[in-house]
Protein backbone atom coordinates (compact mmCIF):
# COMPACT_ATOMS: atom_id res chain seq x y z
CA UNK A 1 0.00 0.00 0.00
CA UNK A 2 1.47 3.39 -1.27
CA UNK A 3 0.86 6.61 0.93
CA UNK A 4 0.90 10.06 -1.13
CA UNK A 5 3.38 11.60 2.04
CA UNK A 6 6.08 9.92 4.44
CA UNK A 7 5.05 10.96 8.11
CA UNK A 8 7.57 13.30 8.42
CA UNK A 9 5.60 15.32 5.45
CA UNK A 10 2.71 14.93 6.96
CA UNK A 11 3.70 16.29 10.09
CA UNK A 12 5.70 19.28 9.02
CA UNK A 13 2.68 20.09 6.66
CA UNK A 14 0.09 20.42 9.61
CA UNK A 15 2.61 21.95 11.63
CA UNK A 16 2.10 19.24 14.43
CA UNK A 17 4.16 19.47 17.30
CA UNK A 18 3.19 17.00 19.97
CA UNK A 19 1.17 18.13 22.95
CA UNK A 20 2.79 17.18 26.22
CA UNK A 21 -1.13 17.68 27.92
CA UNK A 22 -2.45 15.23 25.81
CA UNK A 23 0.98 12.33 26.66
CA UNK A 24 1.90 12.57 23.10
CA UNK A 25 5.34 11.59 21.68
CA UNK A 26 5.11 10.69 18.39
CA UNK A 27 7.06 7.23 16.40
CA UNK A 28 7.61 8.52 13.02
CA UNK A 29 9.77 5.79 12.13
CA UNK A 30 7.79 4.00 9.15
CA UNK A 31 10.51 0.75 9.87
CA UNK A 32 9.68 0.47 13.42
CA UNK A 33 6.30 0.98 13.30
CA UNK A 34 6.05 -1.97 10.07
CA UNK A 35 8.19 -4.01 12.79
CA UNK A 36 5.90 -3.67 15.43
CA UNK A 37 2.77 -4.95 13.75
CA UNK A 38 5.20 -7.98 11.73
CA UNK A 39 6.30 -8.97 15.26
CA UNK A 40 2.53 -9.26 16.39
CA UNK A 41 1.49 -10.82 13.72
CA UNK A 42 4.14 -13.44 13.75
CA UNK A 43 3.84 -14.41 17.63
CA UNK A 44 -0.15 -14.58 17.22
CA UNK A 45 0.84 -17.14 14.34
CA UNK A 46 -1.37 -14.72 11.98
CA UNK A 47 -0.26 -13.14 8.45
CA UNK A 48 -2.43 -10.51 8.11
CA UNK A 49 -5.69 -8.47 9.78
CA UNK A 50 -7.85 -9.84 7.24
CA UNK A 51 -10.17 -11.66 10.07
CA UNK A 52 -10.32 -8.87 12.73
CA UNK A 53 -11.55 -5.22 13.05
CA UNK A 54 -9.03 -3.03 14.45
CA UNK A 55 -9.21 -0.38 17.06
CA UNK A 56 -6.29 1.84 17.84
CA UNK A 57 -6.57 4.49 20.43
CA UNK A 58 -4.57 7.76 19.49
CA UNK A 59 -2.74 7.30 15.97
CA UNK A 60 -1.56 10.70 16.30
CA UNK A 61 0.25 11.06 12.81
CA UNK A 62 -0.57 8.05 11.46
CA UNK A 63 2.12 6.16 11.78
CA UNK A 64 0.92 2.87 13.61
CA UNK A 65 -2.21 3.33 11.60
CA UNK A 66 -0.22 3.10 7.92
CA UNK A 67 1.80 -0.59 9.38
CA UNK A 68 -2.38 -1.56 10.20
CA UNK A 69 -3.90 -0.36 7.34
CA UNK A 70 -0.63 -2.42 5.25
CA UNK A 71 -1.94 -5.60 7.05
CA UNK A 72 -5.39 -4.77 5.47
CA UNK A 73 -7.93 -5.06 8.52
CA UNK A 74 -11.62 -5.84 8.13
CA UNK A 75 -12.37 -2.01 9.18
CA UNK A 76 -10.11 0.37 11.32
CA UNK A 77 -11.60 2.30 14.04
CA UNK A 78 -9.54 5.29 15.65
CA UNK A 79 -10.26 7.41 18.55
CA UNK A 80 -8.42 10.24 18.64
CA UNK A 81 -8.76 13.26 20.75
CA UNK A 82 -6.74 15.80 18.68
CA UNK A 83 -8.21 17.48 16.06
CA UNK A 84 -5.51 18.15 14.54
CA UNK A 85 -4.82 14.53 14.28
CA UNK A 86 -8.23 13.80 13.51
CA UNK A 87 -7.97 15.84 9.86
CA UNK A 88 -4.58 13.91 9.33
CA UNK A 89 -6.63 10.15 9.64
CA UNK A 90 -9.37 11.78 7.04
CA UNK A 91 -6.94 12.33 4.71
CA UNK A 92 -5.33 8.72 4.93
CA UNK A 93 -8.90 7.49 4.73
CA UNK A 94 -8.78 9.12 0.98
CA UNK A 95 -6.11 6.61 0.27
CA UNK A 96 -7.27 3.09 1.24
CA UNK A 97 -10.27 1.23 -0.13
CA UNK A 98 -10.35 -0.72 3.67
CA UNK A 99 -13.19 0.92 6.03
CA UNK A 100 -12.15 3.34 8.12
CA UNK A 101 -14.55 4.77 11.52
CA UNK A 102 -12.73 8.03 13.03
CA UNK A 103 -13.88 9.40 16.36
CA UNK A 104 -13.22 12.00 17.69
CA UNK A 105 -13.12 11.87 21.29
CA UNK A 106 -11.69 10.33 24.61
CA UNK A 107 -10.83 6.70 24.59
CA UNK A 108 -11.71 6.58 27.99
CA UNK A 109 -15.36 7.98 27.70
CA UNK A 110 -16.19 5.34 24.81
CA UNK A 111 -17.05 2.01 25.24
CA UNK A 112 -16.81 -1.07 23.04
CA UNK A 113 -20.37 -1.47 23.27
CA UNK A 114 -21.22 1.02 21.20
CA UNK A 115 -19.02 -0.30 18.36
CA UNK A 116 -21.10 -3.85 18.12
CA UNK A 117 -17.78 -5.94 16.75
CA UNK A 118 -16.83 -9.48 17.55
CA UNK A 119 -13.31 -10.21 17.26
CA UNK A 120 -11.01 -7.53 17.26
CA UNK A 121 -7.86 -6.85 18.33
CA UNK A 122 -6.31 -3.24 20.15
CA UNK A 123 -3.35 -1.91 19.11
CA UNK A 124 -2.04 1.24 20.46
CA UNK A 125 1.38 3.53 21.20
CA UNK A 126 -0.69 4.39 24.42
CA UNK A 127 -0.80 8.19 25.58
CA UNK A 128 1.21 7.22 28.77
CA UNK A 129 -1.13 9.72 31.06
CA UNK A 130 -4.03 7.16 30.51
CA UNK A 131 -2.21 4.27 29.75
CA UNK A 132 -2.68 2.71 32.99
CA UNK A 133 -6.88 3.26 33.35
CA UNK A 134 -6.92 2.06 30.06
CA UNK A 135 -5.90 -1.07 30.27
CA UNK A 136 -7.82 -1.90 33.45
CA UNK A 137 -10.78 -1.20 31.99
CA UNK A 138 -9.57 -3.21 28.76
CA UNK A 139 -8.56 -6.29 31.04
CA UNK A 140 -12.06 -6.01 32.99
CA UNK A 141 -14.15 -5.89 29.82
CA UNK A 142 -11.81 -8.61 27.52
CA UNK A 143 -14.78 -10.76 26.33
CA UNK A 144 -14.71 -10.16 22.81
CA UNK A 145 -11.17 -8.46 22.42
CA UNK A 146 -9.12 -11.87 20.62
CA UNK A 147 -5.39 -9.72 21.24
CA UNK A 148 -3.62 -6.15 22.05
CA UNK A 149 -0.64 -4.69 21.21
CA UNK A 150 -0.06 -2.21 23.12
CA UNK A 151 3.12 0.19 24.21
CA UNK A 152 3.93 1.60 27.55
CA UNK A 153 6.68 3.15 29.65
CA UNK A 154 8.91 0.56 29.82
CA UNK A 155 8.42 0.79 33.74
CA UNK A 156 4.65 0.29 33.47
CA UNK A 157 5.33 -2.86 30.93
CA UNK A 158 7.76 -4.07 33.78
CA UNK A 159 5.14 -3.92 36.71
CA UNK A 160 2.57 -5.36 33.82
CA UNK A 161 4.90 -8.46 33.94
CA UNK A 162 6.47 -9.13 37.31
CA UNK A 163 6.53 -11.78 38.88
CA UNK A 164 5.50 -12.35 42.85
CA UNK A 165 8.31 -11.17 45.50
CA UNK A 166 9.64 -8.51 43.37
CA UNK A 167 9.27 -4.72 43.63
CA UNK A 168 7.60 -4.59 40.18
CA UNK A 169 4.51 -6.82 41.47
CA UNK A 170 1.56 -5.14 41.89
CA UNK A 171 -2.34 -4.62 40.91
CA UNK A 172 -1.82 -4.87 37.37
CA UNK A 173 0.96 -7.67 37.18
CA UNK A 174 -2.35 -9.28 39.24
CA UNK A 175 -5.27 -8.35 36.65
CA UNK A 176 -3.05 -8.84 33.54
CA UNK A 177 -1.61 -12.25 34.42
CA UNK A 178 -4.96 -13.65 35.72
CA UNK A 179 -6.50 -12.78 31.98
CA UNK A 180 -4.10 -12.93 29.73
CA UNK A 181 -0.42 -14.73 28.43
CA UNK A 182 1.56 -11.58 28.28
CA UNK A 183 4.81 -11.27 25.83
CA UNK A 184 7.41 -8.83 25.50
CA UNK A 185 7.75 -7.52 21.54
CA UNK A 186 10.33 -5.39 21.94
CA UNK A 187 11.92 -2.07 23.73
CA UNK A 188 12.70 1.34 21.90
CA UNK A 189 15.07 3.98 23.18
CA UNK A 190 13.93 7.48 23.37
CA UNK A 191 15.58 8.48 20.63
CA UNK A 192 13.13 6.33 18.02
CA UNK A 193 10.05 9.26 19.25
CA UNK A 194 9.49 13.01 18.56
CA UNK A 195 9.71 14.55 21.12
CA UNK A 196 12.28 11.93 22.49
CA UNK A 197 10.82 11.31 26.21
CA UNK A 198 13.36 11.02 29.14
CA UNK A 199 12.34 7.24 29.48
CA UNK A 200 12.65 3.57 27.18
CA UNK A 201 9.30 1.98 25.76
CA UNK A 202 8.22 -1.50 25.43
CA UNK A 203 5.57 -2.90 23.07
CA UNK A 204 3.25 -6.27 24.82
CA UNK A 205 1.30 -7.86 23.40
CA UNK A 206 -1.52 -9.65 25.21
CA UNK A 207 -3.64 -12.89 24.55
CA UNK A 208 -6.82 -13.41 26.36
CA UNK A 209 -6.87 -16.81 28.33
CA UNK A 210 -9.46 -19.01 27.21
CA UNK A 211 -10.25 -19.65 30.80
CA UNK A 212 -10.07 -16.36 32.33
CA UNK A 213 -12.07 -14.95 35.79
CA UNK A 214 -15.81 -13.51 35.02
CA UNK A 215 -15.85 -9.36 35.01
CA UNK A 216 -17.42 -9.39 38.37
CA UNK A 217 -14.54 -11.13 40.05
CA UNK A 218 -12.10 -9.39 38.34
CA UNK A 219 -13.83 -5.82 39.96
CA UNK A 220 -13.59 -7.79 43.42
CA UNK A 221 -9.75 -8.93 42.53
CA UNK A 222 -8.87 -5.07 41.40
CA UNK A 223 -10.63 -3.77 45.04
CA UNK A 224 -9.05 -6.27 46.82
CA UNK A 225 -5.12 -5.67 45.47
CA UNK A 226 -6.40 -1.95 45.50
CA UNK A 227 -6.57 -2.63 49.64
CA UNK A 228 -3.73 -5.01 49.52
CA UNK A 229 -1.09 -2.97 47.23
CA UNK A 230 -1.56 0.59 48.49
CA UNK A 231 -0.42 -0.33 52.50
CA UNK A 232 2.36 -3.21 50.46
CA UNK A 233 4.84 -2.76 53.39
CA UNK A 234 2.06 -3.71 55.86
CA UNK A 235 0.85 -7.42 56.26
CA UNK A 236 -2.09 -8.49 54.54
CA UNK A 237 -4.15 -9.07 58.36
CA UNK A 238 -3.66 -5.67 59.04
CA UNK A 239 -3.90 -4.17 55.40
CA UNK A 240 -6.74 -6.32 54.37
CA UNK A 241 -8.61 -6.09 58.21
CA UNK A 242 -11.73 -4.18 57.25
CA UNK A 243 -12.61 -7.32 54.75
CA UNK A 244 -15.44 -9.50 57.52
CA UNK A 245 -13.75 -13.19 58.56
CA UNK A 246 -10.00 -12.20 56.89
CA UNK A 247 -8.37 -15.05 58.83
CA UNK A 248 -10.85 -17.69 57.36
CA UNK A 249 -10.70 -16.47 53.58
CA UNK A 250 -7.46 -16.73 53.83
CA UNK A 251 -7.14 -19.68 55.19
CA UNK A 252 -9.31 -21.14 52.52
CA UNK A 253 -7.29 -19.52 50.05
CA UNK A 254 -3.55 -20.67 51.24
CA UNK A 255 -2.50 -17.41 52.24
CA UNK A 256 -0.69 -16.40 55.48
CA UNK A 257 -1.89 -13.61 57.56
CA UNK A 258 1.96 -12.55 58.00
CA UNK A 259 2.46 -12.08 54.04
CA UNK A 260 2.73 -9.16 52.36
CA UNK A 261 1.05 -7.88 49.35
CA UNK A 262 3.72 -9.02 47.03
CA UNK A 263 3.78 -12.68 48.42
CA UNK A 264 0.07 -13.28 47.48
CA UNK A 265 -0.03 -15.18 43.66
CA UNK A 266 -2.62 -13.94 41.33
CA UNK A 267 -4.11 -17.41 41.85
CA UNK A 268 -4.83 -16.47 45.47
CA UNK A 269 -5.86 -13.16 44.88
CA UNK A 270 -8.90 -15.22 42.61
CA UNK A 271 -9.75 -17.26 45.47
CA UNK A 272 -9.96 -14.27 47.92
CA UNK A 273 -12.21 -12.59 45.52
CA UNK A 274 -14.28 -15.46 45.28
CA UNK A 275 -15.00 -15.43 49.28
CA UNK A 276 -15.87 -11.84 49.10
Amino acid sequence: MNFEKTLRQTVEEHGLMAKKALGQNFLLDQNITDKIIRLSLEKQGIKNFKNFNVLEIGPGPGGLTRAILKAIPKKLILIEMDKRCVQIMEELNTQTSIEMQIINDDALKVEFSAFNLDNFQIISNLPYNISVPLLTKWLINVEKIDAMTLMFQKEVADRICAPIKTKNYGRLSVLSQLVCNVDRLLTLNPECFVPAPKIQSTVLLFKPLIQRPSQELLQKVEKLTLEAFSQRRKMIRQSLKNIPDIEKKCLHANIALTARAEEITPEQYLMLAQRL
